[in-house]
């Protein structure tokens, strides 16, 4: 009937209007979402570390300086990479020994007020660059020996001259990222006598410096 069309067709009119609501929400929803979203600040990129390039590490007779390498090892072998593939980006550890400077003469009180000048002979000369070169030759090897153990790249170095003014001049000259030394722990008499190479290297080398502290029983040998 007529009357029955005409309220079918209000109905369908109706659910149409209804229809189109809704996906009129679904839309205004999504680009709310969507702006939201557009909204959000970006993620900043964590800042890069710089790698440690270079490190040295100065060596004498001493347990100390031995026991400051090895802690080196220890501690960061997986900065001084040995694989091919890091040839290019790994670190490199440079064992740096320097050599006490000869003296060609020696001054002797020969009575009161008075002194005389000994100069050294070239035999007694050669003696001595030769022994002081077998020394450095044996603290090297044992450094190489350790590094190798555990397959980190090594070069050595030996200086002559006094020791913590050759040392802050190689860091400079190489460009070192991090400067290790070892503590003797001098006295207070001691250091003020002769000084502390750590001391000085903290004060004058140009990049950061590392002292490794050794055990007390490996301080009192």
């Amino acid at each position: 009937s007529l009357l029955t069309s005409f309220t079918y067709s209000k109905k369908k009119r109706l659910l149409k209007t209804k229809q189109r609501s809704m996906a009129e929400d679904q839309g205004a929803a999504t680009a709310m979402e969507t702006t939201a979203v557009e909204k959000q600040p970006e993620a900043e990129a964590a800042p890069s570390v710089p790698k440690t390039k270079r490190m040295m590490v100065a060596i004498d007779e001493s347990d100390s300086s031995f026991y400051a390498l090895q802690w080196v090892i220890d501690h960061f072998s997986n900065l001084l990479m040995t694989t091919e593939a890091a040839e290019g980006d790994g670190g490199m550890l440079t064992v740096v020994h320097v050599q006490s400077p000869f003296h060609h003469f020696a001054a002797f009180p020969a009575g009161p007020g008075g002194a005389t000048a000994v100069y050294a002979s070239s035999t007694m000369i050669e003696s001595v660059k030769k022994a002081q070169q077998e020394t450095s030759a044996a603290l090297l090897s044992r450094a190489l020996q350790m590094c190798r153990a555990k397959q980190i790249r090594t070069e050595t170095l030996v200086l002559e001259g006094e020791a913590k003014e050759m040392i802050c001049e190689a860091v400079e000259q190489m460009h070192v990222d991090l400067l290790v030394v070892g503590s003797r722990g001098l006295g207070k008499i001691k250091r003020a006598f002769i000084g502390s190479v750590s001391d000085y290297c903290a004060h004058h080398a140009n990049c950061p410096i590392l002292i490794v502290k050794p055990p007390k029983e490996l301080m009192t040998k």
